[in-house]
C-alpha cells in the first residue's frame, strides 16, 4: 500500500494579516521532484480547493490519486476560500463592502505560492492546474510567467461568453455570495439527462462533497456558506462583455484542456474558441469527455480527466522526433 504524507502550509501573501492556505500531499517514498512532477492546483469562483481536489470519494480524492502516481501536489486556496483568511470586507452584511477578492487579485495570490514552492523546493518551474475560474486565474499568471510553467492544463475553463452567464444572477454585485450547499445539488446535475444523473454522481459521493465544503468556512450556517464575489463584476466587466481576462497568444508552454459534454457553465463553442487561441503554445490539446458536467472532477467519469493529466504531464516533447 503507497503511504501519502499531508500536510497544510499558511504563507504570507502580499497583503498584511492575509495568509494563504495551501494544502499538501506526497508519496512517503519520494523525496525529490522534477518541475513534470510538481503540481499546483486552482480551484473555482465558488467552490474551494479542498471540495474539488481532495475529497475522498471511489478510489480516492483527486490529490491522493495523483500523488500516489509519483507527483508532488499541491492545492491552492487563494484569500477568501477555505483555510485562507477572508478579506475584511466578508466580515459583515454581503450589502456593506464592494466585491471581494477580484480575478486580479486572486492571479497575485497564485503568484505568491508559485514563488514560494519554487523557492522552497528549488526548482526553476512547475506544472499548474486551473478549474473554471481558475482557468482564468492560472491562465492569466501563465500568460505573464511562462518560464515559471513547465505545463498548463485547464478543466473548463472561463471564457467569452454570449453576453449571459450562469454565475451572474444579475442585480447589485456584493461583497461576497451565500451559497446553499444542499440546493448546489439540483444546479450540478442540471445539463445531465436525468436517467443518467445518479450514474454519474454515485450515491454517498454528494453527501462526503457537502461534509467537505462545509467545514471549510468557519462561519458556515445552516447549509450556508460565503463565496467571495468579485469574480461576478469581472464576469460582467470582461467575459459577458466580450472581452478577455488575459491574452491566451501570450502562452507559449504546452497547453492541455479538458471539458465536459453536459457542462452548462462552459460551452463546447466556448472551448473551441478558446482553443484556437492557444497557437504560440509549443503544443496544445483539446480532450472533450463524455457523460460529465461542470463538476466532471468530483463525477464517475473524473478517471478521465486523471488519465489524459497524467498522460500530457509525462510526455516530455524534447525525447520525441
Amino acid at each position: 500500500m503507497i503511504n501519502l504524507l499531508m500536510e497544510n502550509l499558511f504563507i504570507p501573501s502580499d497583503t498584511a494579516d492575509i495568509s494563504l492556505h495551501l494544502r499538501h500531499k506526497r508519496r512517503a517514498d519520494i523525496k525529490t521532484f522534477d518541475p513534470q512532477r510538481t503540481i499546483l492546483l486552482m480551484h473555482g469562483a465558488t467552490l474551494p480547493a479542498e471540495s474539488l481536489f481532495d475529497v475522498p470519494v471511489g478510489e480516492g480524492a483527486f490529490m491522493d490519486l495523483l500523488a500516489q502516481e509519483g507527483f508532488d501536489v499541491y492545492a491552492l486556496n487563494v484569500r477568501g476560500f477555505g483555510g485562507s483568511t477572508r478579506p475584511d470586507g466578508m466580515g459583515g452584511a454581503p450589502e456593506a463592502a464592494l466585491p471581494q477578492v477580484r480575478t486580479e487579485t486572486a492571479v497575485r495570490d497564485l503568484s505568491t505560492a508559485v514563488d514560494y514552492l519554487l523557492v522552497t523546493l528549488a526548482i526553476p518551474r512547475l506544472c499548474l492546474i486551473g478549474m473554471s475560474w481558475g482557468g482564468t486565474v492560472t491562465g492569466a499568471y501563465t500568460a505573464a510567467h511562462n518560464d515559471k510553467v513547465e505545463k498548463l492544463t485547464l478543466i473548463a475553463p472561463q471564457w467569452i461568453n454570449d453576453g449571459v452567464s450562469r454565475l451572474d444572477p444579475g442585480g447589485p454585485v456584493p461583497a461576497y455570495r451565500r451559497f446553499n450547499v444542499q440546493a448546489f445539488r439540483q444546479r450540478w446535475l442540471e445539463g445531465a439527462p436525468e436517467q443518467k444523473r445518479e450514474e454519474i454522481l454515485p450515491a454517498g459521493w454528494f453527501e462526503q462533497w457537502a461534509a467537505v465544503i462545509l467545514a471549510s468556512d468557519p462561519a458556515e450556517q445552516d447549509g450556508v456558506i460565503r463565496a467571495p464575489a468579485g469574480m461576478i463584476q469581472d464576469v460582467r466587466d470582461y467575459w459577458s462583455a466580450g472581452k478577455a481576462f488575459y491574452s491566451p497568444e501570450k502562452i507559449t508552454v504546452p497547453v492541455l484542456l479538458l471539458h465536459a459534454e453536459w457542462d452548462l457553465d462552459v460551452t463546447t463553442q466556448q472551448m473551441r474558441n478558446l482553443f484556437s487561441r492557444f497557437f504560440n503554445a509549443s503544443y496544445r490539446r483539446w480532450i472533450e469527455i463524455g457523460e460529465g458536467t461542470h463538476m466532471v472532477v468530483m463525477e464517475r467519469n473524473r478517471w478521465q480527466v486523471l488519465e489524459e493529466i497524467l498522460l500530457f504531464l509525462r510526455v516530455d516533447p524534447h525525447s520525441r522526433g
